[in-house]
């Protein structure tokens, strides 16, 4: 049975779950401004620093296969538990490592731990919030990304500028500690899905959900969603400082911006897909994050309040449209099968942010000034994925929807 929760227990859920959010998004977007540091101190190519990125991606995404094996036979409270605590240790082996090696080993396994969490906090999600209120629910867990941009990366930024690269994820690592400790007080039990009357084996959950077409459809616009997106985030800071112009102490203002916008923005985005339709809202969004996305390959040459207009507006709605997006996909599924359908769902969407780093670090050149080459492909990529997944969304089946209010 499905726990009901008092309003005040709900919101500890919700807070918790998004703090956890933030500091395993943290931990994945500081990577990105650092780039420019990495590729200096380490001497690396950009597929050397897509290589980096994507290591984090394609091992979450890994582990989000292997987790499919056992995330629906243990209770939700204590699998968080243990790989929250297994992933700050990762991150702290990433402060500590001294080199690029041992900086990719440390975040393949940050990624093997982190790459769970994701799936496990949109299944307690659509576990204990009504599917009349989940758009909103997970509004507040999406915040996790507004407060990392706004506050997390410059922050980060500050650290690595003042002190060292290292400094920022020793003081995610600390972060991580002072949360599994809240999350082991304030979570409830979470073990409903233990107790179904139609509790299948795993295999045989596993089979079920990949023979279902409609899962299949909702992995293909899960896929497609962060693929268009990682096509150019990794190298907005590379390309803002090389090719546009952008001083270092500079760049903190692009997450700052994005990120105050997207946190003012994310309740309207949930408001929004719970009263005119989850589908609806995404499709919009998902053609709209077009034109911010190429002109962010497009922007050489503008000034500084052009280019923070751009970045501001691409962050609002690429988050706005992951509000609808995991709300609609969490609910293509049924209950009975989500943990299982949630943790591949969290492999897909690491896989495609992987290749698609991956993809434009092989796309996107350097000439003999040092300036970024071709980004505007990678970005028309990313466009051509948002699209299909816009089309693509129009053929799901929602689990719980009216006929009216898909």
């Amino acid at each position: 049975m499905t726990p009901h929760l008092i309003p005040r227990r709900e919101r500890w859920l919700l807070f918790t779950l998004a703090g956890i959010q933030f500091t395993h998004i943290l931990d994945f977007m500081i990577m990105m401004p650092l780039g420019p540091q990495f590729t200096a101190l380490f001497g690396i190519s950009n597929a050397q620093f897509g290589l980096l990125v994507s290591a984090y991606t394609l091992s979450a995404g890994l582990s989000g296969l292997m987790a499919a094996t056992y995330i629906d036979r243990f209770s939700r409270k204590r699998l968080l538990l243990v790989m929250y605590t297994l992933f700050g240790l990762a991150t702290l082996a990433c402060g500590l490592a001294p080199d690029y090696f041992w900086l990719m080993v440390a975040r393949v396994a940050a990624g093997l731990f982190g790459g769970v969490l994701s799936a496990l906090s949109q299944t307690i999600v659509a576990d204990v919030i009504p599917f009349e209120r989940r758009g909103r629910a997970m509004s507040v867990v999406m915040t996790s990304f507004s407060v990392s941009t706004v506050a997390g990366v410059p922050l980060g930024l500050f650290l690595a500028a003042h002190l060292s690269w290292h400094a920022p994820f020793f003081g995610i690592a600390l972060l991580v500690g002072l949360l599994a400790v809240g999350a082991w007080q304030t979570l409830p039990r979470l073990d409903a899905h233990l107790h179904h009357p139609e509790r299948t084996s795993v295999w045989r959950g596993i089979g079920q959900v990949l023979a279902e077409v409609n899962h299949l459809k909702a992995f293909g616009v899960s896929g497609l969603m962060m693929f268009a997106s990682f096509t150019v985030i990794p190298y907005i800071t590379i390309y803002l400082q090389s090719n546009a112009g952008m001083k270092t102490g500079e760049v903190p203002w692009i997450y700052l911006f994005g990120g105050v916008a997207t946190l003012l923005s994310a309740r309207y985005f949930g408001h929004l897909t719970d009263r005119l339709g989850k589908v609806k809202v995404f499709q919009r969004l998902a053609l709209a994050v077009a034109i911010p996305l190429m002109a962010t390959t497009l922007s050489q040459g503008l000034p500084l309040w052009g280019l923070l207009t751009i970045s501001t507006l691409f962050f609002t709605v690429m988050s706005g449209r992951m509000i609808p997006g995991m709300a609609m996909i969490s609910s293509a599924v049924e209950p009975r099968l989500r943990g299982t359908f949630m943790t591949l769902n969290s492999s897909v969407q690491s896989a495609s942010m992987g290749l698609a780093a991956l993809v434009a670090g092989l796309i996107i050149g350097r000439d003999a000034q040092g300036q970024l080459t071709f980004y505007w492909v990678a970005g028309l990529l990313g466009v051509v994925a948002s699209l299909l997944s816009a089309w693509l969304a129009g053929h799901l089946r929602l689990h719980g929807a009216p006929a009216s209010a898909a």
